[in-house]
């Protein structure tokens, strides 16, 4: 969707959106390739076990017409809810695919969601059919009873009871199906997104939100696609940053995706991946980087040929930066955005050099405003709230269920992301932290993330969280909890050596003044760090102190 050009400002000048009235996700990403090269390789299916499955863009068309159908025959009609709790495999795309042709909404599940977690999404949506594996239907079992819109259970590896045998099913069914027409403006998928405070809410997008994607898939991939092309991310497809920033887009530009996502993920694994599967493209998330960046001269045993690596969710600092220049050749283009309203600040190589600790520039087509909350603009230099205008192609259509989270997550003529941050006269946007992680100490507003990208620059710390602690004379005290890299030891002496360190390169009052050694961090599903699990252990440590 993104011209060519030879600048940000040529580039944004010359863009222009390309929504169509009439837009269906499952037609574009799959029925419109197997018609053009009905052979060309959509997916690279490589198992737990190393087993290898190559599926074309015909094979995927085949199989998401025999799954509409399954579901059609099965009483799902447009509108329903579909579920998908699998991990990363041939059957999430086509299931999802399916939904799409058949105008039924797709409903993305963790597979490491527990049985409370499932029970809230699936009863709150209605979901009328999932499909899973044997571990998920596990799960489903013992929670069915108090899912009664849940009138269908499909098993992709055999059938359990309670569920039905998706293959087995399927395979007598016809592998031609008409998708139904829909507009751009209909439902599409529905993701759960989890705040600071309440239960989950529902983020529901229409089909319009992949074209909404496209620009800033494209900017931070350094104009994606390009001959050769080949990506792959360990992030989990049933978030939006593995669903909507990788798969769909890359189905969408012909590009085959690697389908790889480890139980449990290490930096060698990664690498060889990289390596065996000739992978030109990866989203690596900050948290799979720096543990990455801990394993020691990756170049001597693998070649390793990336075209571009983007990154999300975490802000990267100029230790990440320099790390991937060095060891693949390629700068880490950093981006931005949420489950409401994603892909829309990004950097890219190709157009402009980083500015380490600043996550880049609105992505064209996307009108972003630091405000306050009334909504009104703020000139550039001041923190405020990361704003996108009402009517974006990528912004979500509604929260499912709940009209006051919807109203209340606007003000003006502006959508507000509930993060903090400040743009200058150029445009870069500087990410401070989201409302509730910004640290205020002796009058100072601090983002915890320049923190963490400055510790893990000192070669003792591979992870680093950091929180405000309570104070009775500062309001809040810098706190950061660290895990360390192999081979050091945590004592007195290493913490005042991390706090020089910070003391020297930021500033006086953004030095943690406790640091706290731990073993592992709490982190999302999604590979980010839980502040507010932090924050709870710093508070009751204030409130017990001695």
């Amino acid at each position: 969707m993104l011209p060519a050009a030879e600048s940000y400002d040529d580039l944004t000048t010359r863009f222009r959106w390309q929504i169509p009235e009439f837009y269906n996700i499952g037609r574009d990403v799959c029925d419109k390739w197997a018609e053009r090269d009905p052979t060309r390789d959509a997916l690279i299916c490589i198992a737990e076990d190393g087993t290898r499955q190559t599926v074309s863009f015909d094979g995927l068309r085949r199989l998401s017409n025999r799954i509409a159908g399954l579901l059609r025959a099965s009483g799902v009609t447009r509108g329903d809810r579909v579920a998908i709790l699998l991990p990363q495999a041939v059957e999430t795309a086509a299931t999802h695919i399916a939904a799409f042709k058949l105008g039924a909404i797709s409903l993305p599940l963790f597979l490491l969601f527990g049985e409370e977690a499932l029970t809230y999404r699936l009863r709150d949506s209605g979901a009328r059919a999932i499909i899973t594996d044997a571990a998920g239907a596990a799960k489903l079992a013992a929670i069915r009873p108090d899912l009664p819109d849940l009138a269908e259970v499909f098993t992709i590896d055999g059938a359990h009871p309670g569920t039905r045998d998706l293959h087995a099913e399927a395979k007598g069914l016809p592998d031609t199906f008409e998708p139904v027409k829909t507009s751009a403006e209909d439902p599409a998928i529905l993701i759960y997104t989890s705040g600071t405070t309440g239960q989950p809410k529902g983020a529901l997008h229409a089909h319009r939100v992949l074209l909404g994607h496209l620009p800033g898939v494209e900017m931070s991939h350094d104009f994606f696609p390009r001959p050769g092309d080949r990506i792959w991310t360990p992030a989990d497809w049933a978030w939006i940053g593995g669903l909507l920033d990788v798969l769909m887009p890359a189905l969408h530009h012909g590009v085959p995706v690697v389908a790889r996502r480890f139980g449990k993920f290490t930096a060698e694994a990664a690498f060889e991946l990289i390596a065996s599967e000739g992978i030109r493209n990866a989203f690596l998330p900050p948290t799979a980087l720096k543990m990455m960046r801990a394993f020691d001269d990756p170049g001597a045993r693998w070649r390793l040929d990336m075209r571009t690596i983007a990154s999300g969710g975490e802000t990267l600092g100029a230790e990440l930066l320099d790390w991937g220049l060095r060891v693949f050749g390629v700068t880490i283009n950093e981006f931005y955005g949420q489950t409401e309203c994603n892909m829309i600040v990004s950097s890219c190589g190709a157009l402009m050099p980083p500015r380490p600790g600043i996550m880049g520039r609105a992505v064209p087509g996307h009108d972003l405003a630091i405000v306050d909350t009334e909504g009104r603009p703020l000139p550039d230099g001041e923190e405020g709230a990361i704003a996108v205008r009402r009517g974006d192609p990528v912004m979500f259509l509604r929260y499912w269920n709940n009209p006051q989270a919807t109203e209340a997550k606007f003000a003006g003529d502006y959508l507000l992301t509930g993060d903090t941050g400040i743009r200058d006269a150029d445009g870069w946007i500087r990410f401070i932290g989201r409302d509730d992680d910004v640290i205020t100490s002796s009058g100072y507003r601090i983002g915890p993330g320049e923190i963490e990208d400055c510790l893990i620059g000192h070669p003792a710390v591979q992870m680093a969280g950091v929180v405000g602690k309570p104070d009775p004379a500062r309001t809040e005290i810098v706190k950061a909890y660290v895990v360390l890299a192999e081979g050091y030891a945590a004592d007195a002496a290493l913490a005042a050596e991390l706090q020089a360190f910070v003391r020297q390169r930021l500033a006086a009052h953004e030095y943690p003044r406790e640091i706290a050694f731990v073993d592992a961090l709490p982190m999302t599903t999604t590979g980010k760090i839980i502040r507010k699990t932090l924050r709870r252990q710093a508070e009751d440590e204030a409130t017990h102190a001695p």
